[in-house]
């Protein structure tokens, strides 16, 4: 099969024949039809996350088709249509996985980190950790749903009470979410790059209350913010914007150091938190809510042998929306 392969940190990854895998006995072998791009692929190409298995076949937002399952393998079938997320295993008993949190288990494996992923003509998964598709999304809008859906639900249900909801950055994770939050009748605050006219204008058309530069005050104090730039710069600025009692959530996986601050922009029982990850229960719960909203993904959508330059395209802010590659 043709795949997108991670030799080195810090290299471009290379088109290569590499085997079609062959699936162990609780794994599904995978046909796949497409797979978003993520910042999470940029922060391991780049190194910011340390120790990926290599060489490696980058992508985690796979959709595709059920061609071969594992004999221990009941609950899909050959022909279905699944999704594949970034979570792609846990120990099963450690005291994270026994109380809901495998998202935090030591031992959780990661797809197109420690396994190797969607960037490529086929792959395996542990049919555990695989979703069904929702129906009437095709695959190229279904693929953002399967990280930058997911884990931005999980981040948005850390401040359910919210009702004035900020989001710093506007690509795939918070075009996805301001329409959910719209949906729940949140009224919704976006900051982007300064100059990112075209941004504002994007956000605005999801909904969004108020849309401006990261470096800006939004016209009201906000119950809370999700932040999903991996910039750490923008927390002391998240918190002056945030009101007493309120909440700063940083969303990615990878953010750059936190310069220092004042305490007095956190005092007022202001919190800080992160969101590590996904759980099967977000995948579930999230992908039923997805198809009533509807959830609209706007993707960009590159060939497989271009995936180098949709991720230069993803790490310059040359689209709006989320990236997918087309197998």
């Amino acid at each position: 099969m043709r795949a997108m392969v991670l030799d080195q940190v810090g290299k471009s990854l290379k088109l290569q024949e590499v085997p079609i895998p062959t699936p162990n006995a609780d794994e599904l072998l995978i046909r796949v039809n497409a797979c978003g791009i993520c910042r999470t692929d940029l922060h391991i190409i780049d190194g910011e996350l340390k120790n990926p298995k290599l060489p490696l076949i980058p992508g985690h937002q796979i959709i595709g088709v059920v061609e071969a399952c594992g004999p221990s393998v009941d609950a899909f079938s050959v022909g279905q249509r699944i999704g594949i997320p970034w979570l792609g295993g846990s120990c099963g008993h450690c005291p994270y996985c026994m109380q809901g949190q495998e998202n935090l288990c030591d031992e959780a494996k990661y797809t197109g980190y420690q396994l190797n992923g969607g960037f490529a003509e086929y792959c395996v998964a542990n049919s555990r950790f695989c979703f069904p598709v929702p129906l009437n999304y095709p695959d190229l809008q279904a693929a953002p749903l399967f990280c930058a859906g997911l884990i931005g639900y999980r981040a948005l249900n850390k401040i359910a009470a919210a009702h004035r909801v900020g989001f710093y950055g506007f690509g795939a994770s918070a075009h996805i979410l301001s329409q959910l939050a719209v949906y729940q009748g949140k009224e919704v605050y976006v900051f982007v790059k300064k100059g990112d006219l075209k941004g504002q204008e994007f956000a605005r058309s999801l909904g969004a209350m108020w849309a401006g530069s990261s470096d800006e005050m939004a016209p009201v104090l906000l119950d809370a913010v999700i932040i999903f730039a991996p910039d750490g710069a923008l927390i002391p600025l998240a918190l002056k914007n945030i009101r007493k009692g309120g909440t700063v959530v940083c969303a990615g996986i990878h953010m750059s150091d936190i310069p220092s601050f004042p305490y007095e922009i956190l005092w007022g029982e202001r919190h800080i938190c992160s969101v590590a990850n996904l759980t099967r229960k977000d995948g579930e719960v999230f992908l039923k809510i997805a198809p009533q909203i509807p959830i609209k993904t706007q993707v960009n959508v590159y060939p497989l042998e271009k995936v180098n330059e949709a991720l230069e395209d993803l790490r310059m802010g040359r689209f709006s929306g989320a990236g997918v590659i087309q197998i």
